[in-house]
């Protein structure tokens, strides 16, 4: 996969992001668009652990931007804003009860009076409006452009999860929203020689801060699959083992059918195998005589061998997402260290991510049951 938009994204100033701005919203008023027709104007969804309600996540899209660029009296400062400053009100007086993910909990945000589906929308044009604004005036520097690089990637982050939100929900999705599934060419092992590589972000531009500080690693000759695995290569292990049925499938006549925005639809057998756990890809390697790539396996191997390709599914790895050596969050606090322990690291991109983010050295991380993502996996040979 190339990784040039994603590499531009990082680095982009002022004229990148005037554009990639407006276009992260755009995807985020149509998946709007898309929740309102099938939910009504209310986009009332039953409360779950894994989704939130279709009117928070945009109205949380805003807030955020809004909270760190509009009201951020030290946004200039980048990395080394004070986030405990205090800020003015904004727009919108109660948005900091309403929408601020480290404070509402995320099973109270079912009872909370959100503004309804026009004035969110109102909102979310303002603030982009505003955002806009200052961006023209920012100096084309890496801190004083952090912010807006941060926004953007974090409205990129919550499409992604409007799309898996809206295979949950069975919502039916408009084309352009999500890459189309590809065959997968027949899997190669590659074979990567022992070295010492650098792990982590090097260099300027925008880092997240579980990506930093970059370390060197010596790493041990390891054998690694080329592709992702497959249908065809993860079904006869659920066939002849008994093991659950994968989210999203079923058998019927005979045949493998896979539901897709709501309807069910014949499995592309040499597509990625997607929306599976880290404990069912675990349990497949054990069956196979197989392993997870390390986290450090998988980013050698990704920026080292052009025949890797990724960017079908996130992958899950064999490795806990915890803190690089020299470890120091950034101002959003929350985004990394809370969750640094109980998850485990995916790397790559899936075909719902937008390719701003979609960079080899990007950590994502959930817990283990999580199989609602278009997430899959590669091995490695013992």
């Amino acid at each position: 996969m190339t990784t040039g938009i994603a590499e531009t994204a990082r680095r982009g100033g002022r004229e990148f992001l005037a554009m990639a701005l407006p276009a992260s919203r755009a995807r985020t008023l149509a998946l709007l668009d898309a929740y309102a027709a099938t939910l009504g104007d209310s986009l009332t969804v039953p409360c779950s652990p894994q989704i939130n309600p279709p009117r928070w996540e945009a109205g949380h899209v805003g807030w955020f931007q809004d909270y760190w660029i509009a009201r951020n009296q030290q946004r200039a400062n980048g990395t080394a804003c004070n986030p405990e400053h205090e800020r003015p009100v904004g727009r919108l007086p109660q948005a900091d009860a309403l929408y601020n993910s480290s404070s509402v909990a995320h099973s109270t945000r079912w009872q909370l009076h959100l503004p309804d589906l026009a004035a969110t929308r109102a909102y979310l044009a303002e603030g982009l409006e505003e955002t806009l604004s200052l961006l023209a005036t920012t100096p084309e520097t890496d801190a004083a452009l952090y912010f807006f690089r941060l926004a953007l990637f974090h409205e990129d982050m919550h499409g992604e999860a409007g799309i898996y939100m809206a295979q949950a929900l069975d919502i039916p999705l408009s084309d352009a929203l999500l890459a189309a599934a590809i065959p997968l060419p027949e899997t190669r092992l590659l074979v990567v020689p022992a070295g010492q590589w650098t792990l982590g972000w090097s260099g300027n531009g925008f880092a997240f801060d579980n990506e930093l500080a970059p370390h060197a690693v010596a790493m041990p000759t390891f054998a690694i699959d080329s592709e992702v695995v497959s249908w065809r290569r993860y079904l006869p292990f659920v066939e002849e083992t008994g093991a659950a049925t994968p989210r999203y499938l079923r058998r019927h006549a005979g045949h493998w059918q896979q539901r897709v925005f709501g309807q069910w639809q014949d499995l592309a057998i040499d597509t990625a195998a997607t929306h599976l756990s880290w404990k069912e890809a675990e349990a497949w390697c054990r069956w196979a005589g197989r392993r997870l790539p390390s986290e450090a396996e998988w980013e050698m191997a990704a920026r080292s061998r052009p025949d890797f390709r990724w960017g079908q599914v996130w992958e899950w790895t064999a490795s806990r997402f915890l803190a690089y050596p020299g470890f120091s969050a950034h101002p959003y606090r929350d985004y990394s260290a809370p969750w640094f322990d109980d998850r485990y690291v995916l790397r790559g991109a899936s075909r719902a991510t937008s390719p701003r983010l979609a960079h080899p050295c990007y950590r994502n991380y959930f817990t283990p049951e999580r199989n609602d993502l278009h997430n899959g996996f590669r091995s490695c040979a013992i």
